[in-house]
């Protein structure tokens, strides 16, 4: 039976000494292996460490929903942004296993072969970003970290041994081997891509699926596409059909925590029914929006999307499927009932079980997305997720998708006269195509991010705000990601902020109003009369007014200077953060290899380049 899954032959070997070998065919049984067993409801997922003795890495919990794991360590409930290190000679501006640890990676490689060989094992074959686009993959994990393993089947798929393809042959692989986080890495987590001939491995070093099973994988797509010329973008989608059935397809990048997953939701409302549109950090005023009917959202994808060439059809507009079989939803916003309606049912009382990471449930239970696990006393985890299968979603869109609006988004701190910071963000922004590459470049991490361990000031994500994930050259990404630009002028770019307009507390209520207003506008161009250049160019413009279904948004929420909270000595501050952060990243592309369009493009904001000079570079169509 395994030499139907034509494993690598170091993998083979494994297969063959190791103590006991599942191999998986459903995520049913994977549920059973994750919980202890059929007939177990918990589970400790421990190992023996030399010198640590029996370490407990997490609980797991059969609940009637699905399966509850939860980590003992509050460190292992988010992705460690430094978690990835390359362990091939192949070239790459990743820092290297050697750079990091002062030695090759492969006598640790076997190392941890021998470790694999001595345990209960289970392994799965999938197809990394879907059959036809991406690539054949096989897993190997100890028996016991069953969770994690449910985790990948369900964000990648799974493929039944009886129905592998003749031709079924791994050009990716993942092995799991968690104790070496303790003997070999003080604790961290460390994930090790190594890149062979015809083969990409990933070591998994964890068991938190963030840095692996989701975001490894995401790099080994990354890495497929700088070989053949394509990107898979850090992004969700949404087709947005209007109450006058005008539909809109919004295609949202970012950072962790930049609102992916947000786009996908229907704008929070008051008990009344109204929008909070903000509260001011200073006078506790609140401002509301009334939006009678909300438009209705189909989702196409939630954090990865393939732009296979094959998919392109020359029109100028980008054309995108989703990459994933389930999307891992974070729901640190959803603090009690009645948050989010649909999404709370849909976790509730789903189709199918699925998987909660860091909610507090006990087994037989029903697990509650808002019952978030404390990291402390009064301290809620500020990253717990679920795992759904993106064919539970209702109306969710098969097959590819031409987009019509593309826009990232920034996690932003309050601005204000006596604390100035790069908070100057209006309420959306429209951005010429050059412009709007150079944020995909320097992709803010951002405010106060739930999704990662906390990091110090205002850092960067990088190309695409994919590039934690990338195990190549950064510069063939950021010429990738032009090509996109240059070749999709028909595209309109937005940039829209979430957490902070200014003095204003929004959460992510600037993208839902920018869902509705767009949508509802359709996809025309802006006439020159309806919008002004920001005060900092890096911002683009700025709408002059805005109505949705007859109401007026105040000025202040689109040109956060005539705050009086701000004012313009406190935007200009601002705006200073934000021109000294991109002249620091954009320091990583003076690279020969840059395409000469980027390099202009990039002296141009080194030069405090004006709005126009942006869209003499790529004229927008």
């Amino acid at each position: 039976m395994i030499n139907k899954y034509h494993p690598p032959a170091e993998a083979a070997e494994i297969l063959a000494h190791c103590k006991k070998l599942t191999l998986v065919n459903t995520t049913d049984e994977l549920i059973d292996l994750a919980c202890g067993g059929p007939g177990s409801d918990y589970f400790e997922v421990a190992y023996d460490v030399p010198g640590k003795g029996r370490v407990l890495e997490a609980t797991v919990a059969r609940v009637r929903n699905g399966v509850a794991a939860n980590y003992t360590e509050p460190y292992m409930r988010r992705r460690d942004p430094d978690c990835m290190v390359i362990g091939d000679g192949l070239p790459t501006d990743k820092e290297s296993f050697r750079q990091r640890f002062g030695t090759d990676f492969s006598p640790l490689r076997e190392q941890t072969f021998e470790w694999l060989k001595s345990q209960e094992l289970a392994m799965f074959g999938f197809i990394a970003g879907g059959a036809g686009l991406g690539m054949d993959a096989l897993v190997i994990a100890p028996a016991n970290a069953g969770f994690f393993a449910l985790g990948l089947a369900m964000l990648q798929g799974i493929l039944p041994g009886d129905e592998l393809a003749p031709d079924f042959l791994p050009r990716a692989i993942i092995y799991v081997a968690p104790p070496f986080r303790h003997t070999h890495f003080q604790g961290k987590q460390i994930v090790v891509h190594n890149r062979r001939d015809g083969l990409h491995e990933l070591f998994s070093y964890n068991l938190y699926p963030g840095p692996s099973a989701k975001k490894g994988i995401y790099g080994v797509l990354l890495g497929l596409g700088e070989r053949e010329g394509w990107v898979t973008n850090h992004c969700s989608t949404v087709q947005v059909i209007t109450p006058y059935d005008n539909v809109v397809t919004i295609m949202h990048e970012g950072a962790s925590g930049g609102g992916k997953s947000e786009m996908l939701e229907q704008a929070h409302r008051e008990p009344d029914g109204r929008l909070l549109l903000g509260e001011n950090v200073v006078t506790g005023e609140r401002r509301y929006l009334e939006i009678p009917r909300s438009c209705e959202l189909h989702a196409v994808t939630d954090d990865m999307a393939l732009c296979h060439p094959s998919l392109q059809n020359g029109q100028g507009k980008l054309v995108l499927t989703d990459a994933e079989n389930a999307w891992f939803v974070r729901v640190n916003h959803i603090e009690h009932y009645g948050t989010d309606v649909h999404l709370e049912k849909l976790a509730a009382e789903p189709p199918v079980p699925l998987l909660y990471l860091n909610i507090d449930a006990v087994p037989r239970s029903r697990a509650m997305i808002w019952e978030h696990i404390q990291d402390a006393p009064g301290k809620p985890c500020p990253n717990p997720r679920v795992i759904i299968p993106r064919k539970v979603f209702p109306g969710v869109v098969e097959g590819s998708v031409t987009v019509d609006i593309r826009s990232f988004g920034v996690r932003t701190p309050p601005c204000t006269r006596e604390k100035p910071t790069y908070g100057i963000l209006g309420l959306f922004h429209i951005l010429p195509p050059a412009l709007a590459w150079l944020w995909r470049l320097v992709s803010p991490r951002g405010h106060a991010n739930p999704s990662i361990v906390d990091t110090e000031g205002m850092t960067s994500e990088g190309v695409g705000s994919y590039w934690p994930f990338a195990t190549g050259r950064r510069v063939e990404h950021a010429n990738l990601l032009l090509r996109q630009f240059a070749e999709n002028t028909r595209v309109r770019n937005i940039l829209c902020p979430n957490q902070h307009v200014g003095a204003w507390r929004v959460s992510f209520m600037p993208q839902w109003v920018a869902r509705e207003y767009l949508a509802r506008r359709g996809v025309a161009k802006f006439r020159p009369d309806q919008l002004r250049p920001a005060r900092c160019p890096l911002l683009g413009y700025t709408p002059r007014q805005l109505q949705v279904e007859g109401r007026m948004v105040g000025s202040w929420f689109l040109q956060v200077e005539v705050q009086p909270e701000v004012g313009e000595a406190a935007y200009d501050h601002g705006a200073a953060i934000l021109r000294a952060f991109f002249h620091k990243c954009l320091a990583d592309f003076q690279d020969p290899d840059l395409d000469p369009l980027g390099r202009q493009i990039i002296q141009c904001c080194l030069d405090d380049g004006k709005l126009e000079d942006y869209e003499r570079l790529i004229p927008a169509a």
